[in-house]
């Protein structure tokens, strides 16, 4: 099993015929991603070959025909697609999520960075009416290894295993799944470090709860916000697994906003030592750098047996 996103799942993508779009599409089916379409309303009814070498489901050797729809609902009719990825520049994505969740797909994973705050508010708000799971937006995407990636996660990093990550920061994604690659992962999310964003840390520390391939759970923070703080009074009340924790931005000035921007300290909540000495009274296992932090997650593993 995994969370959010299968080897079973049957990917769109928003915005595949632009530049970032071709790119990480290729990227995505090498990983084995059963990307079933494109959606641009002006190439509807074309399709875009994508040479892939070393695809990992198969399909690699001849180029695969990718076709393009017009729209999220004639992609979803045509292909059975229940997941979209969004690669569309920002002043076109609120409309992007809000046809992708008015077309009833599962789960909309918002990649495009520089979306105005206010748009999310709306998109989002809206996904959540029709029933549509947004990751992001800003965010890196979603990944199961060996079965599927949707976002630009690297793919080659890593390899399935048992540990569960969610993290606000897309490299601190990548290294910590590099630096944890010999156990590997069951899903990693991230989440995106905007200051509203669909799915939220207890949102994935709920999933993973309840995924029975997932053995322990790595939470990523950062200054700003008060998420962790949340997260950390749900895992104390709701979550058995063991999490170790990571919360970036120690030496940080206070009240200076950070590379995201949902990272700006608000007074004693936004500080990390504040989220850091949350997390540890909730039994959280919290690292000083990201290395340290895999050096905990590989004491609790040896520890359990």
């Amino acid at each position: 099993m995994a969370i959010h996103l299968t080897k079973e799942s049957k990917v769109l993508v928003q915005g595949m015929t632009g530049g970032e779009g071709m790119k990480h599409t290729r990227r995505m089916l090498a990983a084995g991603t059963n990307v079933v379409g494109g959606v641009n309303p002006r190439k509807a009814g074309r399709s875009v070959d994508f040479d892939v070498p070393q695809c990992l489901n198969g399909l690699g050797g001849t180029p695969i025909a990718v076709p393009v729809f017009g729209s999220v609902a004639e992609g979803m009719d045509a292909t059975g697609a229940d997941v979209t990825v969004v690669f569309v520049p920002p002043a076109f994505a609120k409309a992007a999520v809000t046809e992708a969740a008015d077309a009833g797909i599962g789960l909309a994973v918002v990649i495009t960075e520089g979306i105005p705050v206010h748009d999310s508010v709306a998109f989002l708000a809206h996904a959540r009416r029709k029933g549509t799971r947004v990751i992001g937006p800003n965010c890196p995407g979603v990944i199961t290894p060996g079965q599927s990636n949707a976002g630009i996660i690297p793919a080659d990093i890593t390899k399935p295993g048992r540990i569960g990550l969610v993290s606000k920061s897309g490299t601190l994604t990548y290294q910590l799944m590099y630096e944890l690659r010999d156990i590997g992962f069951s899903t990693c999310v991230g989440i995106g470090g905007d200051p509203v964003v669909g799915t939220t840390h207890i949102d994935c520390l709920a999933a993973f709860q309840d995924d029975p391939d997932t053995d322990l759970i790595v939470l990523i923070g950062e200054i700003g916000g008060d998420a962790e703080e949340r997260a950390a009074a749900y895992i104390r009340d709701h979550v058995t697994k063991p999490v170790v924790g990571y919360i970036a931005g120690f030496t940080a000035p206070e009240g200076r906003t950070m590379g995201h921007a949902g990272a700006i300290v608000s007074g004693s909540s936004g500080t990390a030592r504040a989220k850091r000495e949350a997390l540890e009274a909730a039994g959280v296992r919290v690292g000083a750098t990201p290395t340290e932090t895999a050096r905990q997650v590989l004491a609790v593993l040896n520890a359990d047996g």
